[in-house]
């Protein structure tokens, strides 16, 4: 019988209809229900009984759209599940992995500290500096969820570190993200390159000891980021960096300024 087997199915045009996987329009059986995705455990026990599991093809990605099964499974799953996730023995062993987890993000987030300190390298003059900046990129980049280069396990966390201060000095330091970018092939990659060249040569300075700039940009990054509230770098972009196009001019020059450090960094 057809509502027994277990099917892969696709998205029907009409409610309550799947395609087969050789194109045939299937009406869902009688008393069956979708249940969304989004619950593994749920999801387990369901199919492992008859159920047809929709996915949707969208380019290269394959997207599941949830599983039609009897709705009395779905409910009889749910409700086994929910008496596990209130027993006791459950909530202490929950409990016991929040504790492991916090422990492993405490120990990653001093890791990853220390593994800035080492790429920076500040002359002890600037061990200070160089401790403000760890702090306030790891604060930034190593929160559970945020996206960013320090949570990837594909390059070693030396790489990791970084490429974390060069981002953070991108945004906080740079006027990056106010700049007018052509759409070009490879024209981002060359304005990020350029910065993070220009990043480089200013945490050299340090590095070796040499007297702090003029209006150092790093240092007030580092003062915004201290101050109550934090904040982001001023709303304002020196003009050399989005330059308005003129009459013979139909879009803005291929390469950024590059004599002065200060034509990439915010005051």
């Amino acid at each position: 019988m057809l509502s027994q087997k277990q099917l892969l199915v696709r998205p029907g045009p009409r409610p309550r209809t799947v395609l087969s996987s050789s194109g045939d329009l299937l009406n869902i059986p009688a008393g069956w229900e979708l249940l969304p995705p989004g619950d593994a455990a749920i999801t387990r026990q369901v199919k492992a009984g008859p159920h047809w599991a929709v996915q949707e093809q969208k380019g290269k990605r394959t997207f599941s759209r949830g599983i039609w099964a009897p709705a009395a499974t779905i409910a009889a799953a749910r409700q086994r599940l929910e008496d596990m996730r209130n027993s006791p023995s459950y909530l202490l062993q929950r409990e016991s992995q929040k504790k492991r987890r916090d422990r492993q993000q405490s120990d990653y987030v001093e890791d990853f500290r220390q593994a800035i300190l080492d790429f920076l390298r500040f002359a002890p003059r600037y061990h200070d500096l160089a401790a403000q900046l760890a702090e306030a990129v790891s604060s930034h980049a190593t929160p559970i969820g945020s996206g960013t280069v320090a949570r990837t396990t594909r390059i070693p966390i030396e790489r990791r570190a970084e490429a974390a201060v060069i981002a953070w000095m991108r945004h906080q330091t740079t006027a990056y993200d106010l700049m007018h970018i052509p759409r070009i092939k490879g024209k981002r990659r060359e304005t990020r390159q350029l910065l993070a060249s220009r990043s480089r040569e200013l945490l050299d300075t340090y590095r070796h000891g040499h007297d702090a700039p003029r209006a150092c940009p790093l240092r007030n990054a580092l003062a915004r980021a201290s101050a109550p509230g934090g904040g982001p770098p001023p709303a304002t972009t020196p003009d050399n960096l989005n330059p308005k196009p003129t009459a013979t001019e139909s879009r803005p020059p291929s390469r950024l300024p590059s004599d002065d450090y200060r034509d990439f960094f915010l005051e």
